[in-house]
């Protein structure tokens, strides 16, 4: 088998394999220099992820460049900002939350990264409202998968279980609630090279809510992947050819991942005790960079994903003339994503989106500004984006996604998706005819 798990050599999934336009192993597009500059650093480990790569002038072909945010990338002061615990926002909805991790393996399909393997295993992790705030706190990640996210950058200056330590508001395998057949679920899609746990602080919020939500590693594009029996999968897809085609596999890969996930949660025989309390009629989905453009891929594979969400991806293939008629929102950078900007995608698939729509952009935002890695980074003391702090970031993410899935899925009058609003003053409204976002 051509896949790698730990004790072979992990060395080739570097970060920066996951970016660049053709074959080759080019280098993150921001590292620490030892004695110099902090660029970015371990904010270009959700940079790269690429996921969408970047396409030039709607090329579709990716590139290597992350998206700016409205200020220069400087470094946090470590005396100063670094703490020992890093931590997620508490969530701002009145139910505690539960998470579990759950173990899938599909025997009907080849793997796509290790076409030896007997079949496609992903690690799938559920957040979900739960009876009540008892228990051990979730861990955000292992100590080994901390250690080969940070190697793979190569970020002096930090333990390498320094994310692992990440304190979380989720409490392991409590107890679910809700009556049956009443709770929205949302599939959550992290970037190329990303672990699921990049969406966790989205995740907890919507959980808070009332929401079951699954986030997905997707195995060997991620940095990564630990599964039950102690295996740590690693990304071969890295050392792929960034072609193109490569990433319209990604996309349909993911969104076969995508439908294969929500038949295991709501088909006829569940892999989660909890799962009863699904409506399988209000499902809808979001991802960030590569996680977003597949959310187009697996809304056109599977009629069951009633909204989707793109957090700053770069789409893969067109969407077809026949279009997309179920809702959609387009939130991302004001710098890479406006109208006519630097990536054309979005203009693209806007005509063929036929039914609610929206397109946001957010001022000072980054590429990394819509997972927890802006948070982290910030409270590491590596980094900080002087354009959108990491705890506004978050905010901002929930707050609108939040908004998106509440309209969607429980029908609920959102102010928040109809005009600019004063609470957020970052988040502009884009109009592609006259290519501005006010």
């Amino acid at each position: 088998m051509d896949h790698v798990m730990e004790g072979e050599s992990p060395s080739s999934p570097a970060v920066g394999n996951g970016a660049g336009a053709g074959g080759g192993t080019p280098a993150p597009p921001h590292r620490i220099r030892r004695g110099g500059t902090v660029v970015a650093a371990l904010l270009a480990f959700a940079a790269v992820s690429c996921a969408s790569a970047y396409g030039s002038a709607g090329s579709g072909a990716p590139s290597r460049e992350p998206s700016p945010g409205s200020g220069a990338s400087v470094a946090a002061d470590p005396s100063s900002t670094r703490i020992s615990t890093p931590h997620l926002p508490e969530p701002t909805g009145s139910q505690p939350v539960g998470t579990t991790s759950l173990y899938f393996r599909d025997t009907s399909r080849v793997d796509p990264w290790a076409p030896g393997a007997k079949a496609r295993e992903l690690m799938v992790s559920l957040w979900y409202p739960a009876r009540s705030r008892s228990g051990k706190r979730a861990p955000y990640m292992t100590a080994k998968e901390s250690e080969l996210i940070l190697k793979g950058e190569g970020i002096p200056g930090l333990p390498y279980d320094a994310l692992s330590r990440t304190r979380t508001n989720a409490f392991v395998d409590a107890a679910p609630a809700g009556r049956e057949h009443t709770l929205p679920l949302v599939v959550l899609s992290p970037g190329f090279t990303e672990p699921r746990s990049s969406l966790t602080a989205l995740a907890e919020e919507l959980a808070s809510r009332g929401y079951v939500v699954a986030g997905i590693d997707h195995t060997y594009e991620s940095l990564a992947t630990t599964f039950p029996d102690g295996r740590v999968a690693t990304c071969v897809a890295c050392k792929a050819d960034k072609s193109q085609e490569f990433w319209n596999k990604v996309g349909r890969s993911r969104a076969v991942d995508v439908s294969f996930v929500i038949e295991e949660l709501t088909g006829a025989n569940p892999k989660w005790k909890g799962a009863s309390l699904i409506a399988p009629s209000r499902i809808a989905m979001a991802g960030q960079s590569a996680g977003g453009a597949s959310t187009i891929a697996a809304m056109l594979k599977d009629t069951r994903i009633r909204a989707g969400i793109d957090m700053d991806g770069t789409t893969f293939a067109p969407i077809p003339d026949t279009g997309l008629s179920r809702p959609f929102l387009f939130l991302g950078t004001q710098a890479m994503h406006s109208p006519g900007g630097k990536d054309t995608t979005w203009d693209r698939d806007w005509a063929h989106l036929t039914g609610w729509r929206r397109w946001l952009v957010v001022t000072g935002a980054e590429h990394a500004s819509f997972t927890d890695t802006a948070l982290l980074v910030e409270q590491l003391g590596i980094y900080r984006n002087p354009g959108l702090s990491g705890e506004r970031a978050v905010e901002i993410t929930r707050s609108y996604a939040r908004a998106f899935f509440d309209l969607h899925l429980r029908h609920r009058p959102q102010p928040l998706m109809d005009k600019p609003s004063k609470r957020y003053p970052e988040v502009r409204l884009c109009d592609t005819e006259q290519k501005t976002c006010a």
